[in-house]
């Protein structure tokens, strides 16, 4: 008898993925729209030790009005360029794309 355990899918989240440009060690926190539908946004932490990738998180639930537990970095971890999943359907994100 086999141990194997059938293939389970969890299910799809709704949700939203941003391509956001960051600059870290900016005078103030903001996030913006730009040409192109990018993202830019400009922190005030580091690029170190994961701090700038924090401060993005809190700013993307900010700016979409939605938790930060719904915000997670797709890729891009160490990249100036992240991809960022904003998980749940927000009126906010309905005119992002």
């Amino acid at each position: 008898m086999s141990n194997a355990r059938p293939h389970v899918r969890a299910p799809k989240v709704p949700g939203t993925v941003i391509a956001v440009k960051v600059k870290p060690n900016s005078r103030v926190s903001l996030l913006e729209q730009v040409e192109g539908g990018a993202w830019l946004a400009q922190l005030r932490s580091p690029p170190v030790d994961g701090k700038a990738n924090e401060e993005l998180l809190a700013l993307v639930a900010r700016h979409f009005g939605c938790r930060k537990s719904a915000v997670s970095l797709k890729s891009g971890a160490s990249a100036r360029t992240k991809l960022v999943r904003i998980e749940g359907p927000s009126p906010a994100l309905q005119n992002v794309a």
